[in-house]
């Protein structure tokens, strides 16, 4: 099987366990009887699991340069995790099991991001290939799982998750540890010192903004659409919509960096997330202008998460790449995931303050858009020479 092959389908079993759970967690947990206050707790505690989980997998990813065990183990564990889900019925068992899913399940994506890059030597252009694998994994079962729920109820979702994860670990059995990943020399440098430099500080923080400002849509979309009498195929097709514009981003991602900086699109991409929430908040009701907001996600996640990546990749050695990912990941995903879904939770009233939520979450994109503009190109270049 040829290392395309391999990396690929990874991404696409892990993106398409994504694409089950980001439309559609929130309707498993309405199904199960809890009100939005509720799941909307349970959502900021398992995000929660993303803050520190990383960065203790990363710390023994980079000390061993052994990327591939650790995603195997974090597949595996979190396959058993879920499992539980079949056997559990009230709220903190639930919680409990679904946060350690979350626990392990974040430990496969930065180190795969790492060996991935490792072994295609970095190369930016195959990345961007191997990785439209996973957005194509996130549009099938998107699409696929809303069909099911709506067919077999939301009890669907534990069946189809429990699929995906076992394919999620058979593919990371054919994946191969990079043989330059495995013999670099770590590096003695302390990486601590990198964190806490103004562009680093900008750039988290925004990136922070930006999860908050995704409370609402990751944790109430699908229910957003079923309140405003969208028929059930909706969720599935417009979040692949979204999906399909990512996609699109990641194949010609080369040309925006060719005629922007790194600032400018993280810049770009926030500004127009802003612009989305508040349609989403004011006109979600209209199918055509929903569709246009959607369209806005290769803006939202792809443009800025390429980005990101490069931000990364750049900032960090190679010996500290792991770590920053997951300080990254785990920073960003996990605080601002967290409190963006307990917002959203607290904002949501049961649908009643659907608009408020919207118009909360641009708030905070377009703050993100702002506080970029003082990451100054100068001061940027000399960072990444550091």
């Amino acid at each position: 099987m040829q290392l395309f092959t391999r990396l690929s389908s990874s991404y696409f079993f892990y993106f398409a366990l994504l694409g089950l759970v980001t439309p559609f967690l929130s309707v498993y947990l309405d199904g199960k009887g809890f009100n939005s206050l509720e799941l909307g707790e349970i959502l900021a505690i398992i995000t929660a699991t993303r803050i520190i989980a990383p960065s203790l997998w990363a710390m023994l990813a980079d000390k061993t340069g052994r990327q591939l065990a650790v995603i195997r183990l974090g597949a595996l564990l979190a396959l058993l995790s879920f499992t539980l889900l079949f056997w559990l019925d009230s709220y903190w068992p639930i919680t409990l099991s679904l946060a350690l899913f979350s626990l392990f399940w974040t430990a496969i994506l930065p180190q795969l991001e790492v060996l991935t890059l490792t072994s295609v030597k970095r190369s930016g252009k195959i990345y961007a290939r191997i990785r439209l694998w996973g957005s194509l994994g996130f549009i099938v079962f998107a699409i696929l799982a809303g069909q099911l729920i709506s067919v077999f109820s939301f009890q669907a979702f534990l069946a189809v998750g429990f699929i995906l994860l076992i394919l999620l670990l058979l593919s990371t059995l054919v994946l191969q540890q990079p043989k330059q990943a495995r013999s670099k020399v770590i590096e003695q440098a302390s990486i601590w010192a990198k964190f806490f430099k103004l562009p680093f500080i900008i750039f988290f923080i925004a990136g922070i903004l930006l999860q908050v400002s995704f409370g609402p849509y990751y944790s109430f979309f699908a229910l957003y659409l079923r309140d405003l009498a969208y028929p059930d195929y909706a969720v599935g097709v417009l979040i692949s919509l979204g999906v399909v514009a990512e996609i699109i981003v990641f194949i010609y991602a080369g040309v925006f960096f060719k005629h922007f900086s790194i600032q400018s699109l993280l810049c770009i991409s926030l500004a127009f997330t802003a612009l989305r929430w508040y349609c989403v908040g004011l006109w979600g009701d209209s199918v055509w202008i929903l569709s246009l907001t959607q369209l806005s996600h290769a803006f939202s996640f792809a443009l800025y998460h390429s980005a990101s990546m490069q931000f990364i990749s750049n900032y960090f050695s190679q010996a500290q790449q792991g770590r920053g990912q997951a300080v990254y990941l785990g920073g960003v995903y996990g605080v601002g995931g967290a409190v963006g879904a307990y917002l959203a939770g607290v904002l949501w009233l049961d649908g009643q303050g659907a608009s408020t939520a919207f118009n909360f979450a641009a708030l905070a994109a377009l703050s993100g858009a702002i506080l970029l503009l003082f990451l100054k190109e100068k001061s940027h270049a000399i960072s990444l020479k550091e």
